[in-house]
C-alpha cells in the first residue's frame, strides 16, 4: 500500500500540495494506464481477500465475451484492454491458507500484469475443460458467478456462458455454483486508500468545469440558452481529453408563473430555456476519469441590475437543503439499510419543517453504481431488496436530494437540488472535495464589492 500511495504522490503533486487547482492536471493517456493498473493490483491483491472472506466465497469466476462484456470485468481488466477478447476467463482463488488471492485467466495470454495465463491451448485444446481442471485441482467449497436477480451490475453472466460452464463441471463442482452477488457488490462499492488518495482531484475537475460553466465567460444573460451550457460542458469535458457518463442538464427556476420545471419529472429532461437575471440555475453534471465516476448538482443565481448578492429569501431556502444534508448524512451507520437511513431522515426533516425528497446512490466505477440504494424520487417509502442491503464502511456516495421551499416573493415553490460525492468510513460521511454551501452569483462579485 505505501508504494502505491509513493507512486500516486510522483503522478498527482497538487493533490497532496493543495485540494485547489485553477488548471486541472489531467494526466497523459500513458500515465493514466499506470495508474488504473497500480490501483488494480493493489485493490486485487490488498482488498479483496478480505471481500471474499466475509462473503464466505473462495473461488470467484468471470466470464465474458468480446463487445458483450459483463460490467464488472471492465473493471478487472488493465487499462490497455479496452474489451474482452475472444471469451475472457478470470479466476480468482482465495488461498485456504491465508496467503492471499491467486489469480488466473483461462486465455492464451496473461491479462494484464495480474492475471497469469493458465491455459495452454497445445496440450488442452477446450477452453472449458482446462477451466474445469483449474477448478478441481483447487477444490474450492464455492464457486461465485456473477448472477443476480436485482443488482443489475452484479448479473454480468450470460445464459450461453452459464451453461457451457456448468456442462463442462463435474457434478460435485456444478453443486458449489453460488451467486456472487455480495462479493460483487463488495468488489464495485469498496474503496481503497489509494483510489480515496485519487479521488478528491478527480472531484475537483468536476467542480471547476461547473464553476466555469456557471460564469460570464459563458453565460450572458439573455442571449445564452440552458442547452448552449450544456454542450459548452460537453466540449470542455472533450478539451480535458475526459468523458462525461450521461448527459448533462441545465434548468432555471424563475419568478415567472408560467415557470414550472419545479415539478418538472426527473425522467424528462428540462426544457430549452434562454437565461435571464433573476434566475436560479441548477445544473446535473459528471465526469469518468481514472475509472472513477462523479455526479454533481450545483446552484448558481443571475444577479438582476444592482444587485450585489443572491436574494435572502433563496438564501434561507439554500440552507434548508444543506440542512436537509446534514440530517441525511448524520443518520449513516454501518449495517443499517438504505430504506432505515431513509425513513429516519425523511422523520427529522419534516419534523423540522423541511420538505424532503432523498434519492442517493452509491458512486465509483459506475456512476449509479451497486451498493445501498438510499430512496429513489419515485419511491420515498423506501425501494424493495436494493434500499434493504446495508451499509458498509469504506464506500463511496452520491448525496442526491432535494428540499422543496416555498418562495412568498415569486409565489411558487421550488426545489433546492443538490448532490456532491462523499465517502463513509468509521468517521463517518466527509464529502470527498467539499459541498456547496453558497449559490454561485453570475457575475461572480468580490467580497469587498458586497
Amino acid at each position: 500500500m505505501r508504494n502505491v500511495l509513493l507512486f500516486l504522490i510522483l503522478f498527482f503533486p497538487t493533490i497532496f500540495a493543495t485540494a485547489q487547482t485553477v488548471s486541472p492536471n489531467v494526466l497523459s493517456m500513458k500515465e493514466r494506464a499506470a495508474v488504473i493498473n497500480s490501483l488494480l493490483e493493489d485493490k486485487v491483491q490488498n482488498y479483496l481477500p478480505e471481500i471474499m472472506n466475509r462473503e464466505e466465497i473462495d473461488m470467484w469466476v468471470v466470464i465474458s465475451r468480446e463487445y458483450n462484456e459483463d460490467p464488472i470485468i471492465k473493471t478487472l481488466l488493465p487499462a490497455e484492454w479496452l474489451a474482452a477478447r475472444r471469451r475472457t476467463i478470470l479466476v480468482f482463488f482465495n488461498k485456504p491458507d491465508g496467503s492471499g488471492i491467486e489469480t488466473l485467466a483461462v486465455a492464451r495470454y496473461d491479462v494484464g500484469s495480474t492475471f497469469k495465463s493458465a491455459w495452454d491451448k497445445e496440450k488442452q485444446p477446450n477452453q472449458w475443460e482446462r477451466l474445469a481442471e483449474l477448478i478441481d485441482e483447487r477444490n474450492p467449497k464455492k464457486i461465485g458467478i456473477n448472477k443476480s436477480k436485482y443488482f443489475g451490475i452484479t448479473d454480468g453472466i450470460v445464459a450461453t456462458d452459464l451453461e457451457e460452464f456448468k456442462a463442462a463441471l463435474s457434478q460435485k463442482d456444478r453443486s458449489k455454483i453460488v451467486s456472487a452477488e455480495k462479493l460483487a457488490i463488495g468488489w464495485l462499492e469498496t474503496r481503497t486508500d489509494a483510489e480515496m488518495a485519487i479521488y478528491p482531484h478527480i472531484t475537483r475537475i468536476s467542480h471547476d468545469i461547473i464553476q466555469e460553466a456557471f460564469s460570464n465567460k459563458v453565460i450572458t444573460p439573455g442571449v445564452t440558452t440552458t442547452e448552449d451550457v450544456v454542450w459548452w460542458m460537453r466540449e470542455r469535458v472533450r478539451e480535458l481529453k475526459l468523458q462525461t457518463w450521461f448527459h448533462p442538464t441545465v434548468d432555471v427556476q424563475r419568478a415567472d408563473p408560467e415557470n414550472s420545471d419545479h415539478l418538472r419529472s426527473f425522467s424528462k429532461r428540462p426544457d430549452k430555456n434562454v437565461i435571464l437575471p433573476g434566475d436560479l440555475l441548477h445544473c446535473d453534471f459528471g465526469i469518468t476519469y481514472l475509472r472513477l465516476n462523479t455526479d454533481q448538482q450545483q446552484n448558481a443565481y443571475i444577479l438582476k441590475p444592482g444587485e450585489k448578492e443572491v436574494p435572502d429569501y433563496l438564501v434561507q431556502a439554500f440552507k434548508k437543503g444543506n440542512r436537509l444534508q446534514d440530517i441525511f448524512t448524520g443518520n449513516f451507520k454501518e449495517g443499517r439499510t438504505g430504506n432505515e437511513v431513509l425513513k429516519m431522515s425523511r422523520a427529522t426533516a419534516i419534523k423540522a419543517g423541511i420538505k424532503p425528497s432523498i434519492y442517493t446512490h452509491p458512486i465509483g466505477y459506475h456512476g449509479h453504481a451497486s451498493g445501498t440504494t438510499l430512496g429513489m424520487w419515485d419511491s420515498q417509502g423506501g425501494v424493495p431488496v436494493t434500499g434493504d442491503y446495508p451499509l458498509h464502511l469504506n464506500t463511496a456516495y452520491s448525496i442526491e436530494l432535494n428540499a422543496s421551499v416555498f418562495i412568498k416573493e415569486w409565489d411558487k415553490e421550488i426545489r433546492i437540488m443538490l448532490e456532491e460525492e462523499a465517502f463513509f468510513d468509521k468517521t463517518g460521511v466527509w464529502y470527498i472535495d467539499g459541498r456547496q454551501t453558497e449559490i454561485m452569483t453570475i457575475p461572480r462579485i468580490p467580497a469587498k464589492q458586497k
